[in-house]
């Protein structure tokens, strides 16, 4: 806390200036761009990696970015996910909602080791809140790891897109550059699309193009971040050479409406 405190006076010395002109300029109309889910890992700094300022995106964070599929949404266990995306996408208006996953994610390493039905048991699954959560919200993306397994990583999977059948291809780490973990972690993060997609009120949205997601993939150990090309059916680095086709390829695909 004491690290807290003295940041916040350097804060004010270094970037509050700065921060309350941006504060001055969207004043009580901030027009947001994105909603952004990611990780709670404290590695994970959206906003710097992404060089946005204050008002260009709302953020999102929980363990594992996990948004909860709409099957398993009722009123007595809503959560904050679906609320976000009703508030960003339905009373805002945002057109891009983005999934952030990460490599060395300590939620997906958890939900890999719970396959382990000794691990998951009732018993235990109650008496940890956070085995219950990737378990319950995280079993679709484990259970299609164990698919690529079977193919030893080389069979790609299909998920659903922003409609039941605009489906996308994904390949998974062909190069086999990351662990086992984080071939699940990039699992788990285009899962959360299908999740996404699979709420009601943003069918509208969804079908005439006005709402567009997206998936990202940050290598905490490189610095280096993967955007998923439907195009290319896999995640690629978003570099100064691939830059120009990823563009365009979100243009075409999204019919030009950023």
């Amino acid at each position: 806390m004491d690290k807290i405190l003295k940041g916040i006076l350097k804060y004010r010395h270094t970037f509050r200036h700065g921060m309350v002109e941006q504060f001055e300029q969207v004043k009580d109309n901030p027009i947001p761009k994105a909603i952004f889910f990611t990780c709670m890992d404290s590695r994970m700094l959206p906003t710097r990696f992404t060089y946005t300022n204050v008002g260009d995106m709302f953020i999102v964070r929980n363990a594992g970015n996990l948004v909860p599929h709409a099957k398993l949404y009722d009123t007595e266990t809503v959560s904050t996910e679906p609320a976000a995306l009703e508030l960003g996408c339905i009373v805002n208006g945002i057109k891009n909602v983005i999934i952030c996953g990460h490599s060395d994610c300590k939620a997906m390493n958890l939900l890999y080791d719970l396959r382990d039905p000794a691990l998951a048991t009732p018993e235990k699954l109650h008496m940890s809140p956070l085995s219950a959560w990737v378990c319950r919200h995280g079993s679709n993306s484990l259970t299609k790891l164990m698919q690529m397994q079977v193919s030893d990583f080389k069979a790609p999977l299909v998920f659903e897109g922003e409609l039941p059948m605009r489906r996308f291809v994904a390949y998974i780490d062909p190069e086999n550059q990351f662990n086992i973990t984080d071939k699940l972690s990039q699992v788990n993060t285009l899962q959360q699309l299908q999740n996404v997609s699979s709420y009601g009120f943003l069918k509208r949205g969804l079908t005439r193009g006005e709402i567009h997601i997206h998936a990202l993939w940050f290598d905490i150990y490189t610095g280096n971040i993967h955007y998923f090309s439907r195009q290319q059916k896999r995640f690629v680095d978003v570099n100064e050479d691939t830059l120009p086709q990823i563009s365009e390829e979100v243009r075409t695909f999204f019919s030009g409406r950023q």
